[in-house]
């Protein structure tokens, strides 16, 4: 007598009820859209008044620059300005921190 091969990758008739059952249940649901998502998403931003990257905003910064003391240093590895007490070494003429040397 010879048996036939199960056929192991075929989907067994109950799993596929379900999912048939299922996709129905989505496709009939009440869902929006993604374009009206997209606009409700674009009209809550323009409401809480913050601005998306595209938009430009008509503002001067002002930075005050202080120049550099005479206890303090540029570190040649970090590039930060330390006090003197931060210094750890310096090599060639370059002046190195100690968290830099760490």
């Amino acid at each position: 007598m010879h048996e036939l091969a199960a056929d192991y990758d075929e989907l067994r008739s109950d799993v596929k009820e379900s999912q048939d059952k299922s996709l129905e249940a989505l496709r009939s649901a009440n869902t929006p859209d993604a374009r009206s998502v997209v606009l409700e998403l674009d009209e809550a931003d323009n409401v809480d008044g913050v601005n998306l990257p595209g938009d430009f905003i008509a503002e001067e910064l002002v930075v005050q620059v202080i120049p550099q003391a005479s206890d303090e240093f540029t570190c040649y590895s970090c590039f930060l300005v330390r006090h003197r007490s931060q210094l750890a070494r310096e090599k060639n003429g370059h002046a190195y921190c100690v968290e830099c040397e760490g």
